[in-house]
C-alpha cells in the first residue's frame, strides 16, 4: 500500500462519513452524549481519532490480498465493512463499551446492524475513492 491521495482522500472521507453517521445516530436520535461524565469536547476529539483509526483500518482490509481477489470493489467493500463491524462490535461487546446500562438482546441486534451500517458507509466512501480518484502505476526501472 502506497501513501498517495487516493489513499489520504479516501480515507479522510471515510473517516468523515462515518463520524457522521455517529454523530447523527448517536447526538441527534438517541441523545446518548446527555450520559458521557467527562466533558464533550474531549469525547468529541477522541471520537474523531477514534474514526481515523477505524477508516485507516477498514481500509487496509479493503486492500488485503484474501479481499483483492474480489473484482466488484462495491462487493469488496461491503465484506471490508462486514469484518471490521463485527469485529468492533465484539471488541465492544466483551469491554462493555455502550452507552447504555441495560443492554438486551434487542439492543445487542441493532447495535450490530448499525455498526455494520456505519462500517459501510465509510467503505463506500473508500470504493469510490478507489473508483475515482487516478493513481499511476509505479514505473519499474530496468538496470541496463
Amino acid at each position: 500500500m502506497r501513501f498517495t491521495f487516493r489513499f489520504f482522500a479516501s480515507w479522510i472521507s471515510a473517516a468523515a462519513a462515518m463520524y457522521t453517521a455517529f454523530y447523527i445516530w448517536h447526538g441527534i436520535f438517541l441523545n446518548d452524549f446527555k450520559q458521557i461524565q467527562f466533558p464533550l469536547t474531549w469525547f468529541i476529539f477522541l471520537s474523531a481519532f477514534a474514526y481515523l483509526v477505524i477508516a485507516y483500518i477498514t481500509y487496509r482490509v479493503f486492500e488485503t490480498k484474501i479481499l483483492s481477489g474480489i473484482d466488484n470493489l462495491v462487493l469488496r467493500g461491503f465484506v471490508a465493512a462486514l469484518v471490521v463491524s463485527l469485529s468492533l462490535f465484539a471488541i465492544m461487546t466483551v469491554l462493555h463499551i455502550s452507552f447504555t446500562k441495560n443492554v438486551t438482546s434487542t439492543y445487542l441486534m441493532v447495535d450490530f446492524f448499525w455498526q455494520i451500517i456505519e462500517q459501510s458507509v465509510g467503505a463506500l466512501f473508500i470504493v469510490i475513492g478507489k473508483a475515482v480518484i487516478f493513481e499511476p502505476r509505479p514505473q519499474i526501472e530496468e538496470a541496463a
